[in-house]
């Protein structure tokens, strides 16, 4: 392995790997703000909502589209939100719509390059820290249950030919949806390419307080920079900024311990690693803004909207450089079934000689 290169900026905490993804990073670092909006227009930003228009979604495509768009680009994105407490200024399906409106705008750009990716309506009710009990607002799912639904959502989609499976989430709830994917994998053993996010922890370096970004504090829940997002990407009248109450957390320990959201300081744990150094959300930050959403504006959110939107075309397009629609890595390096066994259900659904992944055994560790 050769040593690893940086590319600095004027920011001693900001600091991108010499790599594809670090080099993209600091060329929307340095862009001046006439280039970001360029790349925002691009793509649709801002656009109104497009869960029920034609043709967004799988769910919203005639089955002779659908196949048409497998055959140009077989990934699928699969959105995951909440149904949760934004303070008094927003709406509870705020993360919802938040990486839909994101989604939706990657689908925007890849379409008009002739290779647009697939998108499956959002999950929006998801499981929470135990900090966010009790909170009105709040629907809070059972861990089993969230995971569950993921894992079926993906063997739904896996049998219908979405082998390459890139889960965005815009929730405090990763630890379950990255534990979704390996006990997808532990149960049936299916090839693929699988990959989770948090979107905003993948572009973290953009919401680092500092005069490049012009954010005034860290991103915590349902303040300053999810409200920023909100006035951004969402419809007029889901944010009600004369509404925006700002609150603090109340932490009973010293601080430098556990990390905020897109853990921009390397601290020894992230904010989900341990409960009981502070008070929970119903007692100590009642409105459900953890932070100061008043300081919120819509300019603040468009170089790092800009940024996470470059990110998912790249990995779009290097998994389909690499491997084109119906390929998949080699099939005997992804899984200890036998390739003669999976032939069968490596053909594209419907075609001759293909079988549904509902009927292959399962050969995970932990079989019923």
């Amino acid at each position: 392995m050769g040593e690893t290169k940086w590319l600095t900026t004027e920011h001693p905490a900001v600091v991108f790997e010499d790599t594809q993804v670090g080099r993209l990073k600091k060329e929307l670092w340095d862009a001046p703000m006439e280039e970001i909006e360029r790349i925002l227009a691009e793509y649709g930003i801002p656009s109104p909502p497009e869960l029920a228009v034609p043709g967004t979604y799988i769910q919203t495509t005639p089955r002779r589209k659908l196949v048409e768009n497998r055959k140009k680009n077989d990934i699928v994105i699969i959105p995951v939100g909440s149904t949760e407490r934004h303070g008094e200024h927003s709406c509870s399906g705020h993360d919802t719509l938040q990486v839909t409106q994101i989604i939706e705008a990657v689908r925007r750009y890849t379409a008009k390059k002739g290779y647009p990716v697939n998108l499956a309506w959002p999950v929006n009710y998801g499981s929470h820290p135990f900090h966010h009990i009790g909170m009105p607002g709040n629907v809070i799912m059972p861990e089993e249950v969230t995971r569950e639904t993921l894992i079926h959502i993906m063997l739904g989609l896996w049998n219908d030919g979405f082998r390459k499976q890139i889960i965005i989430n815009n929730h405090g709830h990763l630890w379950v949806l990255e534990s979704a994917i390996h006990e997808f994998l532990y149960r049936y053993q299916l090839p693929g390419i699988y990959r989770v996010m948090d979107w905003h922890r993948a572009v973290r370096e953009f919401f680092v307080p500092c005069e490049k970004t012009g954010w005034e504090t860290d991103f915590v829940h349902a303040a300053e920079h999810e409200t920023s997002l909100g006035l951004l990407l969402f419809p007029e009248g889901m944010i009600e900024m004369e509404e925006a109450v700002d609150e603090e957390g109340k932490p009973f320990l010293p601080g430098g311990h556990f990390d905020t959201s897109v853990d921009p300081y390397r601290r020894p744990h992230r904010w989900s690693e341990g409960e009981g150094h502070m008070a929970i959300e119903i007692r100590a930050t009642p409105h459900g803004s953890v932070g100061k959403p008043s300081l919120a504006s819509a300019e603040k959110a468009k170089r790092p909207v800009a940024a996470i939107l470059r990110y998912l075309t790249l990995v779009i397009e290097e998994i389909l450089e690499k491997f084109p629609p119906g390929k998949l890595p080699p099939v005997e390096d992804l899984t200890l079934r036998p390739p003669e066994e999976l032939e069968p259900y490596l053909k594209w659904p419907e075609e001759p000689g293909w079988k549904s992944a509902y009927g292959i055994p399962r050969r995970g560790m932990w079989l019923e």
